[in-house]
């Protein structure tokens, strides 16, 4: 019975971890139409970023500045809306698939950093002795989950906000944003930072729980494809829908995990594909039959005219 609690509280804090990364891509992709696909360079960032920051002095790697938690969270936040400007930069005024191959590009200049620059990051070898700004595995949950709660109430409060029409308003039909003085690469550029900013509070908050860091943890399968289908699957463009995507997306990947471990140890690496072709066959099923998602946008109600 304590086994399956302790497990209880890991999956449901991998679960908000997964849930702010995919808020920070709802923003971006729901909520503007940008075509990141390189979600994982962000996501390693912000853990790499707040591990520098707050491990003990060290010889093995960069930084070991030994500092607390909240700075470590600033610092990887700051760091992933960095790199997001310096990207964001040169793609806003291009087409959304300039933008595609750009993420994809630097998540994997951002992955072949992290290998092999080791005075930077320890190489392979990966960052160990990360630090946790509670004790418990309890403790840790009420953390994350109080992150996600904040990030999903500033999100839903800036949907309704007018930064947050404008962004949909590109989405639809940019060139009525345009028509109306808007600077729509602008408005792109600080959708993309601040989702970006968002995703490396994730990274920030895995580096955190898991104590430890390396690039195997921040390839295209955990680090952008499941994110993706997180948010596909709940419903783009919906706050709710990025959650409860998560929530569905994480009980199908780790309960096929737990039922693969089971088979004999010849046919567990096999049965990993078969995990990946599972989650796929659940999005094409969820695309054919609810295409909006489980949670589709909720769409502003049109008023009668003469109505405020």
């Amino acid at each position: 019975m304590e086994s399956l609690l302790d497990y209880g509280v890991f999956f449901l804090t991998m679960t908000g971890i997964y849930a702010i990364l995919a808020l920070g891509l709802n923003l971006q992709w729901g909520f503007t139409g940008q075509f990141n696909i390189g979600v994982a360079g962000f996501f390693a960032v912000g853990a790499y970023t707040s591990a520098i920051f707050t491990t003990p002095e060290t010889a093995s790697h960069l930084g070991g500045f030994d500092l607390p938690f909240p700075v470590g969270i600033a610092a990887a936040m700051l760091a992933s809306g960095l790199i997001a400007v310096l990207v964001g930069w040169g793609t806003m005024r291009l087409r959304t698939d300039y933008l595609a191959i750009a993420t994809i590009g630097i998540a994997e200049i951002i992955r072949h950093v992290l290998k092999n620059e080791d005075w930077l990051t320890n190489g392979v070898r990966g960052i160990p002795g990360i630090s946790r700004p509670v004790e418990s595995e309890a403790g840790l949950l009420a953390v994350v989950l109080a992150f996600v709660a904040l990030v999903y109430l500033l999100i839903e409060r800036a949907r309704k906000s007018p930064w947050g029409r404008v962004l949909r308003a590109i989405r639809e039909n940019e060139n009525a944003v345009m028509a109306s003085g808007k600077d729509v690469s602008y408005f792109r550029l600080q959708a993309f930072v601040v989702g970006s900013a968002i995703m490396g509070l994730g990274g920030a908050l895995f580096a955190h729980f898991n104590g430890f860091v390396s690039p195997e943890a921040f390839g295209p399968l955990y680090g952008t494809f499941l994110i993706w289908v997180a948010l596909i699957a709940g419903g783009s463009g919906n706050n709710k829908g990025a959650l409860f995507g998560t929530l569905v997306i994480w009980i199908l990947w780790s309960g096929s995990e737990i039922l693969t471990s089971r088979l004999p140890v010849e046919y567990v690496t096999q049965a990993g594909a078969l995990r990946v072709l599972l989650i796929g066959i659940v999005l094409q099923v969820i695309l054919l039959y609810r295409p909006e998602g489980l949670l589709p946008e909720e769409r502003p109600k049109l008023g009668k005219p003469g109505e405020d």
